[in-house]
């Protein structure tokens, strides 16, 4: 059963940002999809199992930006 955690992400502001946060969060493992947003600064991460939060945080912080989880 997949499972959805969302995240605060600051720092985006247009969607070449959301392109860069999605590109490095689709590569943490489990990770099978990606929803990131610029206008509300949210990021909806999908797995089929918990994904690893510090995974999908210092993903985001490779990106560019911070997130923190919502």
């Amino acid at each position: 059963m997949a499972t959805t955690t969302e995240y605060q992400v600051t720092g985006m502001t247009c969607e070449h940002c959301e392109g860069s946060v999605r590109a490095e969060v689709s590569q943490v493992p489990g990770v099978t999809g990606v929803e990131v947003s610029a206008q509300t600064g949210q990021l909806a991460v999908t797995g089929e199992q918990p994904v690893d939060d510090a995974a999908v945080i210092a993903a985001v912080d490779e990106a560019g930006y911070a997130a923190v989880r919502s």
